[in-house]
């Protein structure tokens, strides 16, 4: 039987939990972390890496090698390689595909359900994204569930003490904030505000920015042309920000920067924390709109709240725990891991979905109004933001010009009442208008989410009973044709994957193999010795030659010399060196 699993889809980082005896137990990597990095990379052999091995070849190879995509998430941006495009959902469901392989290998079972997370403030388009991400890797997505929501899942779970709660979600690449009231059996969402484009990756940019002045100010040279010297200033500058969430001040020092005419350059730089706080301080005031926008739709005071969640990895930055200090007036608490609570919250959900668990109700909300574009330019909102979710709301349009026997919608979300300062989520035709003066037609619109958030629209034309409707799809995602070519892709990634662990298993076991040959072959007698040699030699030939199967049938001649002459012990499949010859 499958099991289910929660998914931190991060930018900068992502984490999986499942559900274990009633708790979510978050999934260490291959690489033994709790976290993976959300990186990956194509090597020149046409190789591909993803999370901590796509991060650690990353100055070497900065061009093959793409991070922070989940910003790009549900836009038409694409990632070149070998001339070769991917979208942000391709790229994302490679982490997908390592966290669920990861899942699996620590479960000993197959993993085909998940619920992914996504920041609240994330549109339509985005959230179609991550589900189409979700599909491309081989997962069932039951649901798609907001980061702050989830992180407040796992704070509230089997607490039993009503309370209302704020969620500070700063991470890598994006800001939400949201006030949720708990009580012993429902979690429920009673607004939502943020920002797509801040997080951690700013702050890390603002390091990066400072550094290229101190370069250019002393050697007269503008780095940011070049790759590779960018990205061993941004792996420099991430790790300074870290450091100095713990000190005063942290040295940056980065030899062999770049060539000049007289020599290497390199780089040498005491930042402070104080430093530090004045090059960020406009990134850290921008949380400060978002958190009042979300108290005052909720209806509360921040006197009101009787807990801060700081969730997210740069939360640990003291200046944003300050300004929580400062906008709240409450002292952040500190219950909850901020890099697996979302990915634990989410195994919880999936354990709410699955039926596990039966004690707790979450009922989450739209982080955006809805609406479509009426004549003059007007947004008319249909749908409000923070109503909760599932939800359908209906409004009657007419048409606008005399004897119209078809009109356009255009789908918009947004809060601008000019419907072209607002994102359009798609647009189609509804036909079969009964003609008439304008003013006369009536023309339903309604709109409908479901759990996840992913929007349905309709259109009747009460007249005539015509119906047009459209389960958006922005722009910037992919269609079903290409959804299914990146399945297949994927798929096919995964057979090579596999193809080149068994072949490097094989020439693993082949070479263990080939060492306690030529420890074992003097004691052989000449006539054993002499067999054994030949068989020592194919299987170096073998090696060299790169041939799975005349490595397998050379390694297999050299077991059948060492059994017949009672001095080798089998070495179990898969080629470790746990076989034990005689002494």
């Amino acid at each position: 039987m499958s099991r289910m699993i929660g998914i931190d889809l991060g930018t900068t980082n992502s984490c999986v939990a499942f559900m274990e005896n009633g708790h979510a137990v978050v999934i260490p990597n291959a690489e033994g972390s709790r976290t993976t990095p959300s990186v990956v990379a194509f090597t020149k052999s046409g190789e591909r890496l993803v999370g901590t091995a796509a991060k650690r070849q990353a100055v070497t190879n900065a061009s093959r090698t793409f991070s922070s995509v989940k910003r790009d998430m549900g836009s038409d941006a694409r990632f070149s390689v070998d001339g070769k495009q991917y979208t942000p959902q391709e790229i994302s469901a490679m982490i997908l595909q390592k966290l669920k392989a990861d899942a699996e290998s620590y479960i000993g079972e197959p993993v085909t359900d998940a619920v992914i997370t996504v920041p609240a403030y994330f549109s339509d388009a985005q959230r179609q994204a991550t589900k189409d991400a979700g599909l491309i890797a081989g997962l069932n997505v039951l649901r798609i569930i907001n980061e702050p929501t989830s992180a407040a899942l796992a704070y509230g779970f089997d607490k039993g003490q009503p309370c209302k709660v704020m969620v500070y979600d700063l991470g890598g690449g994006t800001f939400d904030v949201s006030i949720l009231d708990i009580n012993s059996d429902t979690i429920e969402v009673l607004a939502t505000a943020g920002n797509n484009h801040l997080g951690g990756d700013d702050f890390d940019q603002c390091i990066v920015g400072w550094l290229l002045e101190r370069f250019r100010e002393e050697h007269k040279l503008d780095l940011s042309k070049d790759p590779m010297a960018m990205q061993r200033l941004s792996e420099a500058a991430e790790k300074a920000k870290i450091e100095l969430s713990a000190s005063s001040e942290t040295m940056i020092n980065l030899p062999f920067l770049a060539q000049g005419p007289s020599g290497p350059m390199h780089l040498e730089a005491t930042l402070t924390r104080v430093r530090f706080n004045e090059l960020t301080a406009h990134l850290v005031t921008a949380t400060k709109g978002p958190v009042q926008q979300a108290l005052q739709d909720a209806g509360i005071s921040a006197s009101a709240l009787n807990r801060v969640l700081l969730v997210g990895g740069s939360t640990r930055i003291p200046a944003v725990q300050d300004e929580v200090r400062k906008l709240t007036g409450k002292e952040p608490s500190r219950d909850i891991n901020p890099d697996e609570c979302v990915a634990m919250g989410a195994c919880l959900q999936g354990g709410v979905l699955s039926g596990a668990i039966n004690s707790i109700v979450l009922i989450d909300v739209t982080p955006l109004s809805l609406g479509i574009e009426t004549l003059g330019d007007v947004f008319a909102k249909i749908i409000d933001r923070n109503t909760p979710l599932p939800c359908q709301h209906s409004q009657v349009f007419t048409t606008a010009a005399n004897f119209q026997t078809s009109v356009e919608i255009n789908v918009l979300q947004g809060e601008r009442e000019i419907a072209s300062a607002n994102k359009s989520l798609g647009k189609f035709r509804l036909n079969g208008i009964r003609r008439a003066l304008r003013g006369i037609p009536q023309i339903e619109v309604t709109f409908s989410i479901d759990t996840n958030g992913i929007v349905h629209v309709t259109a009747k034309d009460l007249g005539t009973n015509s119906t047009q409707d459209i389960t958006i799809s922005g722009s910037g995602n992919m269609s079903r044709e290409e959804i299914d070519r990146a399945i297949r892709d994927a798929q096919r990634y995964a057979a090579e994957d596999r193809q080149r662990k068994q072949t490097q298993q094989t020439r693993d076991a082949a070479e263990s193999m080939l060492n306690q040959a030529r420890k074992t072959r003097k004691k052989l007698k000449d006539e054993d010795r002499s067999r054994l040699d030949a068989s020592i030699a194919e299987l170096e030939d073998a090696l060299k030659d790169g041939n799975e199967q005349r490595i397998r049938t050379a390694s297999e001649d050299i077991d059948r010399i060492l059994r017949s002459v009672g001095t080798y012990t089998s070495a179990p499949e898969g080629g470790n060196d746990d076989g034990a010859y005689d002494a």
